[in-house]
């Protein structure tokens, strides 16, 4: 996958990502949204199998580079749930290029992506409770939310963690 617009590009991950993807994973101020504040335990060698899984095309998990005038900002996957249904999630991981719009213009390119190009007809995505910018993005993309999941995890520091799922069909997408 290789999408273009306007100096953002949505490309497949390659295991040349595997360093920045590992530094991104493993900082807890990257991660603390998705409740890994110590970020994750996670080797670049164990991203470039991943990666290479992909490129192989034996992953139904999809990992996407988000650059904006060539540099890397952030990640974006897909994941096949079957049934042409896709789950995503997304981080700007570059703390400066938050609040700027960019994640909501590539969720826009992603999306467009899966439900024009791939065949998907519906897709889901999750955000814990506390991340009401990503809550207002969703919904004004179209997502509409069908569950919240009371302290459904722990996060590394015993804090219980409450998400809102949503989903979003082709005639819902306000692309």
């Amino acid at each position: 996958m290789r999408i273009e617009k306007d100096g953002m590009v949505l490309r497949a991950a390659e295991v040349a990502d595997a360093p920045v993807l590992g530094a991104w994973w493993r900082d807890g101020a990257v991660m603390a949204h998705a409740g890994f504040p110590n970020g994750l335990d996670t080797t670049d060698e164990e991203i470039v199998q991943k990666i290479e899984k992909q490129v192989r095309g034996e992953s139904k998990m999809q990992w996407i580079i988000m650059e904006v005038d060539g540099v890397p900002v952030g990640e974006t996957h897909y994941h096949d749930k079957g049934e042409q249904t896709a789950a995503i999630g997304i981080k700007i991981c570059v703390q400066d290029m938050q609040g700027k719009g960019h994640g909501t213009r590539f969720l826009r390119m992603l999306i467009s992506e899966l439900f024009e190009n791939l065949g998907f007809e519906r897709i889901i995505l999750d955000a814990n409770v506390r991340n009401i910018r990503a809550q207002r993005t969703y919904q004004g993309l179209g997502f509409r939310e069908v569950g919240v999941n009371v302290d459904d995890w722990v996060d590394q520091l015993g804090v219980p963690q409450s998400s809102i799922d949503y989903e979003l069909t082709k005639a819902q997408f306000r692309g």
